[in-house]
C-alpha cells in the first residue's frame, strides 16, 4: 500500500516540476523576445535563463516557433489553459450582458486589458516580421482568430436585436479596432490611462454599431 501511494505521490510531484518548467521556459523567451527581439534570441539563451538545459527546452516545445506560439496565447489569454479568449468564462459573462450598449462597454474593458497584456510581445513581433518567417506566421494565426472572435461577436450582437449596422461591418469593424494598434497609439504614445482608453473605444463602438 504505501509502495502504491509513494508513486502516486512522485507522480505528482514530477507533473508539478515539468509544469514548473514550462512557466520558467515561458516567461525567460517572452523576455527575451521582447528584450533583444525574437530572431536574435536563441534557443541556448532561454535555456539558460529559464535554468534548464537545451535539450529540456526542445523536449518541451520541439521548435522555437512552437515556444513562440505558447508564448504568445499566455501572454494573450493571461494563462497556459488551452482555451480561446472568446470561450472563457470572462467573455461569456459579457455575452450574456442583453443590453448591447453595456455589453459592448464591458466588451471594450476586456479588449483593453488584452491590449495591454500583448502589447510589448506585439510590437516585438511585428518587428520581427520583416525577416522572420516565425513572427509572420505568429501575427497571421492571431488575425484570423481575431477575425474568428469578431465574426462570432458581431453574430451574437446581430441576435440582440439591437445591431444598427449589418452584422458583416459590425465585424470588420471589430476587427480592425480589436489589434492593439489603437491601444498603443493611444495609451502608450498619447499617454492616455486604460480607463480613459476603454471608454473612449466603448463609444466609438456604440455610435458606430449600435442602432439609435
Amino acid at each position: 500500500m504505501s509502495a502504491k501511494i509513494k508513486r502516486a505521490y512522485d507522480s505528482t510531484r514530477r507533473q508539478q516540476q515539468a509544469a514548473e518548467t514550462r512557466r520558467s521556459i515561458i516567461t525567460a523567451a517572452n523576455e527575451l523576445f521582447i528584450s533583444q527581439g525574437y530572431g536574435q534570441t536563441t534557443v541556448k539563451q532561454v535555456a539558460e535563463r529559464a535554468g534548464v538545459a537545451v535539450e529540456t527546452v526542445y523536449a518541451t516545445f520541439r521548435t522555437k516557433a512552437a515556444l513562440l506560439r505558447h508564448v504568445w496565447y499566455v501572454d494573450f489569454r493571461g494563462d497556459e489553459a488551452d482555451v480561446a479568449l472568446y470561450d472563457r468564462a470572462e467573455m461569456q459573462a459579457i455575452l450574456t450582458e442583453p443590453d448591447l450598449p453595456a455589453r459592448i462597454r464591458r466588451h471594450a474593458e476586456f479588449v483593453t486589458a488584452s491590449n495591454r497584456r500583448i502589447a510589448p510581445l506585439l510590437e516585438a513581433l511585428t518587428g520581427a516580421a520583416a525577416s522572420e518567417p516565425d513572427a509572420v506566421a505568429m501575427l497571421t494565426e492571431w488575425a484570423d482568430r481575431r477575425l474568428d472572435v469578431a465574426t462570432r461577436y458581431a453574430h451574437a450582437a446581430a441576435a440582440t436585436g439591437q445591431l444598427g449596422v449589418a452584422e458583416d461591418e459590425c465585424r470588420d469593424v471589430l476587427f480592425a479596432t480589436m489589434d492593439g494598434a489603437l491601444w498603443t497609439r493611444f495609451v502608450e504614445q498619447r499617454g492616455w490611462s486604460d480607463e480613459r482608453f476603454s471608454d473612449w473605444l466603448a463609444a466609438m463602438w456604440i455610435s458606430m454599431l449600435v442602432r439609435h
